[in-house]
């Protein structure tokens, strides 16, 4: 009998590697998935208890504490806004400068690409400033310009990469049948285009939920999101080890089980492009 594949002493290695790589990956979440089952106690517990009687009280303990479908609607609208609001602007911009090249477009997507190497916290004053005279201090409005801009160069970089796949002769030939501009872009570009835009929407929807930085900076009680609601279990007696892990859990479960169900179209806008 003849077996699919030959079990040679490089392909046992790569698979052992392969393995001890997603255990590292997927231990943090393991990990904080049976310290929110935990009591307090048996969280600083030295060493750490395996094998515990679970509870839910950190869950009825989170959600008494603090208003947790507050934080996780502002986090829904202000990543959804998002993400639409700089689709709607991104769209465009790619479009221009895959169809419509100058001699300076290369140089513009290094500039946009470069403003994301900036550590955030750079432009932490300029900002907070801007938003405390706009009066834009802990509201979603705020929240939803700066995320929006902050994953704005991501957005064009994405979509510039797949309408380059895009052949410009179908364009060109719905030009000459006499198609507008705003023909050409529902009809023909949209259609082809659609997996490009679901993939890039879906993936900067990601970056927007997880964005901790900016949330925790420009809001508090009303446009707070769910990462403030996980660092408000910080405090001066010390860290509330079961209780921040069930807010975690909390915040993260909705966004990973979205992004479990929209695993293929996230992976074809990560490598959207890399094989020609």
């Amino acid at each position: 009998m003849n077996l699919p594949y030959r079990f040679t002493p490089a392909l046992v290695a790569r698979t052992a590697a392969a393995w001890i790589v997603t255990l590292m990956i997927f231990f943090p979440l393991g990990w904080l998935f049976m310290m929110a089952f935990k009591t307090e106690l048996q969280a600083i517990n030295v060493p750490p208890l395996f094998f515990f009687s679970p509870t839910l009280e950190n869950f009825h303990e989170v959600q008494q504490r603090s208003d947790y479908l507050l934080y996780a609607k502002n986090s829904v609208i202000t990543s959804v806004l998002s993400t639409l609001i700089g689709l709607a602007i991104a769209a465009p911009a790619a479009y221009s400068m895959t169809f419509f090249k100058t001699k300076r477009t290369r140089d513009i997507l290094m500039w946009m690409l470069s403003t994301k190497m900036m550590p955030a916290v750079g432009a932490l004053v300029p900002v907070y400033v801007l938003a405390q005279k706009s009066h834009l201090l802990d509201t979603q409005a705020g929240l939803i310009i700066v995320f929006t801009l902050s994953n704005l160069p991501i957005m064009v970089w994405m979509l510039y990469s797949h309408f380059k796949d895009i052949p410009h002769e179908i364009l060109e030939a719905a030009r000459m049948d006499g198609a507008t501009l705003w023909q050409e872009c529902r009809m023909v570009l949209a259609p082809l285009a659609m997996g490009g835009l679901a993939s890039t929407g879906l993936l900067c929807l990601v970056l927007s939920w997880n964005e901790a930085f900016w949330a925790l900076n420009l809001s508090a009680a009303k446009a707070g999101t769910l990462a403030a609601l996980i660092a408000s279990y910080s405090s001066p007696e010390g860290l509330f080890w079961a209780k921040l892990s069930a807010a975690s859990l909390m915040a993260i479960a909705p966004i990973v089980v979205f992004g479990w169900f929209c695993q293929k179209q996230l992976v074809q806008g990560l490598t959207f492009g890399a094989v020609k």
